[in-house]
């Protein structure tokens, strides 16, 4: 028999638990995050130990028939437990521990009713998927079947309802990971009523052990999905917004590296480039690249080309940043063929160590930055006096094609 989808089921459960672990290890005494990882932890425990190779092995191994049963019935009665507790903390208020000790000490001694019913009762046949059914009528195994089962019913009940009435009240993240995790338990209902539809129909003489090896299985294999994707949604998605939004400013930033390249090329001014790096890291590169460019532009920046086009774009755009960003990218274009143009021992004219001091100190900012190398980008004033400059053949004209095309 195929054990495959529980498997799976059970690795992305603890694939889930392992993502939340750095986080427990950080605040190992928030009773919060340590529902959540039991909650995780003890879902992927049930599948693995209800997988049928799984329970083939248990069974051989301790040398007792369905031994297998007791313990993934166990698994699931402290996912129950954890569930509930999860729910409390989620809730809140000021009875939150005591609350919590009460779901614990209740699902303790629906363990310990577990324990007992096996012992006292008689199931010799080793049954790996549909044992629920083939024993639905044995005493005390019968006893046991149902604690397990209306022991996940009243947990997972409680988690949807709870979960669900929640997400009505927020917004954002915390609604969709709300509305996944009261999906998910809707499917651990679905579970445990198949289930027990199916001893029911065991009592009257009808069988619907299908519901026990086929449709119990899938529900509870898509609940243990939204499960992980509903615990995640919090710890993932503002991690994934942050990656995005490094990622776009990274490659915002591109213009103004390629605008600039020419002199990082010859100056050596570029490190080598961060393989396999996260885009926070390449991020971090492209801006210092940028930077060591920039330092080394200072004495090329022309102040007065700068008010120009400033007053020209403010005039056009009436938006301060936009103007100030086009005429930074002005001034920073015309300063590459500036220095393009300079001679080994030739220095920039247009400004001396107090106006460089003010370059920096404005140009350099990393909002600042990604505004310039948008207006490089697609900016028509800078496009248009930077054309003006290279065909003037010289950085001292570009003032004036820059004033002469504000005032068109």
């Amino acid at each position: 028999m195929n054990g495959l989808p529980h498997y799976l089921s059970a690795a992305a459960l603890w694939l889930g638990l392992l993502a939340r672990a750095p986080d427990l290890l950080r605040h190992r005494h928030d009773p919060y995050l340590r529902s959540i990882c039991a909650v995780l932890g003890l879902a992927g425990l049930c599948f693995f130990l209800g997988a049928p190779p799984t329970v083939g092995t248990v069974n051989r191994l301790s040398g007792v028939p369905n031994l297998a049963a007791p313990l993934t019935y166990a698994a699931i009665t402290g996912y129950s437990a954890a569930s509930q507790v999860l729910i409390v903390h989620w809730r809140g208020g000021p009875r939150v521990r005591r609350t919590a000790r009460r779901w614990i000490l209740a699902y303790t001694l629906l363990l310990l009713g577990i324990a007992a019913m096996f012992v006292l009762g008689d199931a010799p046949v080793e049954r790996r998927t549909d044992l629920d059914t083939y024993y639905a009528n044995t005493p005390y195994v019968r006893e046991m079947i149902l604690l397990y089962l209306l022991g996940h019913l009243a947990a997972a009940g409680v988690t949807a309802v709870s979960a669900l009435r929640w997400a009505r009240e927020v917004r954002g993240r915390l609604r969709t990971a709300l509305v996944t995790l009261g999906l998910g338990a809707l499917c651990g209902t679905v579970y445990s009523l198949a289930r027990l539809s199916a001893v029911a129909a065991r009592w009257t003489g009808h069988d619907w052990s299908t519901l026990v090896t086929e449709t119990s299985p899938v529900a509870a294999g898509l609940g243990a999905l939204l499960t992980v994707v509903g615990v995640l949604v919090p710890l993932v998605g503002p991690r994934l917004t942050e990656w995005l939004r490094t990622r776009r400013t990274y490659d915002r930033l591109e213009p103004l590296e390629r605008e600039l390249d020419g002199v990082l090329t010859r100056h050596a001014l570029r490190l080598p480039p961060p393989r396999w790096a996260r885009p926070a890291t390449r991020l971090v590169w492209r801006r210092t690249s940028i930077h060591n460019a920039l330092t080394h532009l200072d004495a090329y920046v022309d102040r007065a080309l700068y008010d120009v086009t400033l007053r020209a774009a403010l005039r056009r755009t009436g938006d301060p940043e936009r103007a100030a960003a086009t005429a930074w990218a002005t001034a920073i274009a015309a300063a590459v063929r500036r220095e393009a143009h300079a001679g080994p021992d030739r220095g920039g004219d247009a400004g001396g160590p107090e106006e460089s001091d003010w370059f920096l100190e404005r140009a350099t900012d990393p909002a600042a930055l990604v505004r310039i190398a948008d207006a490089l980008a697609g900016e028509p004033l800078v496009r248009a006096a930077v054309a003006e400059a290279v065909a003037a053949a010289g950085p001292e004209a570009a003032p004036v094609a820059a004033e002469g095309r504000s005032t068109a």
